[in-house]
């Protein structure tokens, strides 16, 4: 049986939050703010963000099919990635446990929160063993990380294969959809009701097109999106993302095109890189991008970084020798990196 409270760090359950001025007078209209020591002149950015993204999350409610108070927001998705280990693993003494390879912040996060960090290695076709997952846990197991379409590898997890993560382990189970727009499987956080212990994150970065404005999301139950914000800064996302976010949400049109055009290149740059005599394999991808496996990964990198092409060497990852992650660009991008891989010379 799934308790929350059991999995929560019993200092954060104590936590008292603390109390921002804009929540005090919550829910009555006000015309002179004289609460929070601001400066009363260079309006409007001389006043605090709404702490609690309101106007965002009821956006943002209507495009992700998911109520708003099931939705936190944060500095990019490293945030939630963070709070995950500050409100649940003990430093010292809890573990978690993820997929490898994978995105490396999980591993990051847990090394500053001195988390212990189980990685638990995908097959040779990088689909999900979970048996061999559930394994790798134990009693003070309090996290699962699991990123589906996966960084590096680009390949959706099986969805049967999550949900007996998800049935079977009683702690958190973390499903990082970053990259779900690309592709057309129904995406986790429209089953958060089906599973109590799930928690699922989300990007401005991608198809969005918005990685600078730093803007994360994260979908789960409402208890645990309570915590999320009791324990976050008070002012985590600042007005100008909010109003770029809500900007960005009312130009669907463009986000759809750009979506198209993405997945439309996908099927043509994969073929085209595959048929190289330098390329030994392109793995399958449901991602903005593709990971693939080169004669000599380390002298193609640099290579390309002399043409002023910039991919991502991931040979030193697990189960990635000789591997480069290769980011689905325009036509133009992508046509460059094609004529520097065709005139490379071992």
């Amino acid at each position: 049986m799934f308790t929350l409270d059991t999995l929560v760090r019993p200092n954060i359950l104590q936590l008292t939050p603390y109390s921002c001025a804009r929540d005090e007078f919550k829910g009555r209209t006000a015309s002179v703010f004289l609460d929070a020591n601001e400066n009363p002149f260079g309006s409007p950015l001389n006043r605090y963000p709404d702490p609690l993204q309101e106007n965002l999350k009821a956006a943002l409610a209507q495009k992700k099919g998911v109520a708003p108070e099931r939705i936190f927001l944060g500095n990019g998705s490293d945030e939630a990635i963070d709070l995950v280990y500050r409100i649940f693993c003990r430093p010292g003494v809890d573990n978690v446990v993820a997929i490898a390879p994978t995105y490396g912040m999980y591993a990051v996060a847990a090394d500053i929160n001195d988390v212990e960090y189980r990685a638990v290695p995908l097959r040779d076709d990088f689909t999900l063993d979970a048996d061999a997952l559930l394994r790798a846990t134990d009693a003070l197991t309090k996290v699962v990380w699991l990123c589906s379409p996966n960084n590096p590898t680009g390949n959706l997890l099986d969805r049967k294969a999550i949900e007996q993560v998800l049935t079977t382990f009683q702690g958190i189970v973390v499903v990082d959809e970053a990259y779900s727009d690309f592709n057309d499987q129904r995406p986790f956080r429209l089953d958060l009701y089906r599973f109590p212990n799930l928690i699922v994150l989300n990007t401005f970065s991608k198809l969005w097109a918005s990685a600078a404005i730093r803007l994360g999301m994260a979908f789960a139950s409402v208890d645990i999106i309570q915590l999320f914000n009791k324990v976050k800064y008070p002012y985590n996302v600042n007005q100008l993302t909010q109003e770029q976010a809500l900007r960005v949400l009312d130009d669907m049109q463009h986000i759809t095109l750009w979506r198209s055009a993405i997945i439309n290149e996908r099927a043509h740059l994969l073929p085209a890189v595959a048929e190289l005599p330098i390329c030994r394999a392109v793995y399958p991808t449901d991602a903005n991008f593709f990971l693939a496996r080169m004669t000599d990964a380390d002298a193609i990198y640099n290579y390309l970084v002399d043409k002023g092409v910039i991919v991502r060497n991931r040979s030193r990852v697990q189960l990635c020798g000789n591997c480069l992650r290769i980011t689905v660009g325009t036509t133009q991008e992508n046509n460059a990196l094609l004529g520097a891989l065709r005139q490379y010379k071992a």
